[in-house]
Order: structure tokens, then C-alpha cells, then sequence
């Protein structure tokens, strides 16, 4: 057990605000970022394209950053509307603004490392401290008065740096595997489109074009019903009484195949997949913004369960690659979104759109060679994932014993630089 630390209130320690008003009329389409509460936790969970829609003008952010600063590298930005206590370390060569309120910022670090700060903001210690700062019930917040009144523990700053250099250590190769992730999805992406978009499949030099309802395509490819090839919302028995993984709207992304599930749940209510389905949003927004998944986390013979808002789309004379990589696709989701039906907000795609999607099949020895090279590809995405899910775990063991001083880190030998 490490020596206690000196306790100080947090205003000793660094300057604590928030950014300049920033008014609606302000918001532009393009310019510098500007960030809310959701951007910023979305960056704090690692995704690497933040879903960025609004911005401010160039030049009024230049002014503003030379007149009352912005962020900088090392400073903090926590959460303080909503979601809140979701910190987040500002990195070398961003460039952003945010939203007053929304966000507050710390700054101008005294005998405080923010990297510290931030796992300690994640600790039971931090939590603690921040619970005392929260007002209001319906829309709970953090106010700047409180925030300065939290007391912390302050460990010396060597201390404090072999801490956040141990724990970044983890987030930083879940970051790599992220950007690797990431890759592996682009490049199957890309080849899907090469091979049955531009038909620039190897040999194609050779193939003729032939006309057909859908325009000019390979001869020997055939034209078929998208329900002809894929089933929709498969019927699968399940155990009611039985625990099984439960997927939520959250668990899928916007821009990769990985769904995260982190529960289970009984019953038999909602969508039911195995692994090799695709799960595809069907309500607004979630489904502009992308959300689509790919199953291949579960056991063999295996069935999950999840929101009734899934269509879940199950191969019949595709592959289970083709399917998620065709749901990926602008214009397959541009076609679900026009069928939208409902109230404003909570509008939800029709099954029947489907049916009038038709699509360019390739002969199966096309098919196969394609499954054959980017099979690989998800399963790799597959090991990344788990591999991140096993250093998050590890990485929150640790954190609260170190932070505590439960494991004394103050006499290794660490170069934190």
C-alpha cells in the first residue's frame, strides 16, 4: 500500500471553466468541429470517426482561440450535461471547439497530471467526488462552483505519471487494435464494391457486359430478388428460461461490423440471430447514422437475442460477408430509409422495401473466391475485438487498486517520458 497523498481541492490544481457561447445561428455545415456532450464521448470510447455535425466558422474560431484560448493538448474535457462524468484527454494535432454547458474544461495544470486526473475521474475515489457535484434530478448537471470543491488525493507527480502510463498503456493497444479494426473493414468494403459494383472482379477483362432490367452487368450473372436470396427476420425457437447474449441498439456501430454485448438476458421477446447474421437498424436515427453489425461472437450452435428495432438478415444463396457488406452499402440503407413510415423522430423502415431490391448475383465460383478473401478479414476483426474486450477488463481491475495506492507503483523504475 502506497503512502497517503496530500488531499486538495481541485482548484488548487488546474483552472476549471468552460468555452465562450457559441449561439445557433453560429452553426455551419463545414469549418472547425464543434463538440457536444455526444462527440466527445464517442471520442473518449475510441471510435475512430466521431460523428461530427456541426461547425463553427474558421476565422470566428481563430478569434476566439487568440481572445479566451481552446483546447489544447493535455487539457480535459468532462461531461457535465446528461451523460455525465465521461472525461476525455484533448491529443496533439486536434483542433475543435465545443459547447458551453455541455462540456467543462481543465486546464493549466498545477503538480497535476491530466492523464492522472482522467483515470482518477474514472475511479470509485472520482465518481465519488463528482456524485457530490451533481445537481437537479430530471437533467442532472455538474456546475464549475462544485467541480473546483472536489477534493483528490494528490500523490507526487512521479507517482501520478507511472500510474497513467500504466494504464494508457492498455488503452493506447486497444487504440491500435481499433485502427487496425478499422483498416480490415475499409478493405473489405473496398473489394466488395470493386467486384459487384464496378464488376472489376479478377478476370473481368475477359467477361462481357450484358444489358439487363438492372443495366449493363457480367454475362452469366443473374438478376434476383433480394427475398429470394436473403431471409428476413429469420423464425428461430428459443429457450425462454435460458440466459442468452442480449444486443442493444448501442452495441452496434456506425462504421464497423463489431457488436458489442456485454449481457445476457432471458426470454423471447425481440429479434433472434446466430452468428453469421447481419443486424441492420430499422428506426431514425440509428439508421442513417449507419448502425449495422455483423454476429460472429457467439458460441457454435448459439442464439442470441436483442432489440425488436434489428431486421436481422440471414444469407440464403449469398454469404454471410456479402449480406453485412451489401447492408453497409449507401444505397441499400438509402432505399430502407425512403420506406420510413411513423411519427417524427421515431420513424421505422417497412419489410417491404425489400422487395424491390434486385440484385447482380455472380456465378458461385466468383461467390466462393470473394468468401475466401475476405472471411479472414472478419475473423480478424473477430480477434482484435475479443482482444479488446480482455484488456478493458484487465485495465478496470487495475485501475481502482492503483489509483486507491492498494498497488504501490511509487518505486518501479518506469520512464514515463
Amino acid at each position: 500500500m502506497g503512502s497517503p497523498g496530500r488531499l486538495c481541492k481541485m482548484s488548487e490544481l488546474c483552472d476549471i471553466g468552460s468555452s465562450k457561447r457559441i449561439y445557433a445561428a453560429d452553426y455551419k455545415t463545414d469549418g472547425v468541429p464543434f463538440y457536444r456532450g455526444k462527440e466527445v464521448i464517442e471520442k473518449h470510447l475510441g471510435k475512430l470517426n466521431v460523428s461530427t455535425e456541426l461547425y463553427i466558422n474558421r476565422a470566428e474560431f481563430e478569434q476566439i482561440r487568440d481572445k479566451f484560448g481552446a483546447p489544447e493538448p493535455g487539457d480535459l474535457l468532462l461531461t457535465s450535461v446528461g451523460t455525465l462524468g465521461i472525461p476525455y484527454i484533448v491529443r496533439r494535432g486536434e483542433e475543435f471547439y465545443f459547447k458551453d454547458g455541455n462540456l467543462t474544461w481543465f486546464r493549466n495544470f498545477n503538480k497535476l497530471d491530466s492523464r492522472f486526473l482522467y483515470y482518477w475521474l474514472l475511479s470509485p475515489q472520482g465518481r465519488g467526488e463528482l456524485k457530490k457535484c451533481t445537481i437537479g434530478s430530471s437533467q442532472p448537471a455538474f456546475t464549475i462552483v462544485l467541480l473546483k470543491q472536489m477534493e483528490i488525493e494528490l500523490k507526487s507527480i512521479s507517482t501520478q505519471r507511472k500510474i497513467a502510463f500504466i494504464l494508457s498503456a492498455y488503452d493506447d493497444l486497444i487504440e491500435k487494435n481499433n485502427r487496425r479494426i478499422k483498416i480490415l473493414e475499409i478493405m473489405a468494403q473496398v473489394f466488395y464494391r470493386e467486384w459487384f459494383v464496378m464488376f472489376r472482379f479478377p478476370g473481368h477483362e475477359k467477361v462481357r457486359m450484358a444489358d439487363s432490367d438492372f443495366g449493363q452487368v457480367p454475362e452469366g450473372w443473374d438478376i434476383l430478388a433480394f427475398r429470394d436470396l436473403v431471409e428476413i427476420n429469420p423464425s428461430m425457437k428459443v429457450d425462454k428460461d435460458k440466459q442468452k447474449p442480449y444486443v442493444d441498439m448501442a452495441g452496434l456501430s456506425n462504421s464497423c461490423m463489431v457488436i458489442e454485448c456485454s449481457i445476457t438476458r432471458n426470454g423471447n421477446s425481440g429479434s433472434k440471430f446466430q452468428n453469421g447474421d447481419t443486424l441492420f437498424a430499422r428506426i431514425t436515427p440509428c439508421l442513417e447514422n449507419g448502425k449495422t453489425g455483423y454476429v460472429q461472437f457467439l458460441d457454435d450452435e448459439e442464439i442470441g437475442i436483442g432489440s425488436t428495432e434489428f431486421i436481422v438478415f440471414r444469407s440464403k444463396k449469398l454469404t454471410p460477408e456479402y449480406v453485412y457488406l451489401l447492408a453497409r452499402t449507401d444505397n441499400f440503407r438509402g432505399i430502407a430509409i425512403k420506406s420510413m413510415t411513423g411519427a417524427s423522430g421515431r420513424q421505422r423502415v417497412q419489410n417491404g422495401c425489400f422487395d424491390e431490391i434486385m440484385l447482380p448475383v455472380p456465378p458461385l465460383e466468383i461467390l466462393t473466391a470473394f468468401t475466401n478473401m475476405v472471411s479472414p478479414m472478419f475473423k480478424q476483426v473477430h480477434v482484435l475485438s475479443n482482444k479488446n474486450v480482455n484488456l478493458r477488463r484487465t485495465r478496470d481491475l487495475l485501475l481502482p487498486k492503483l489509483i486507491s495506492g492498494e498497488l504501490d507503483v511509487g518505486s518501479l523504475d518506469i520512464d514515463t517520458n
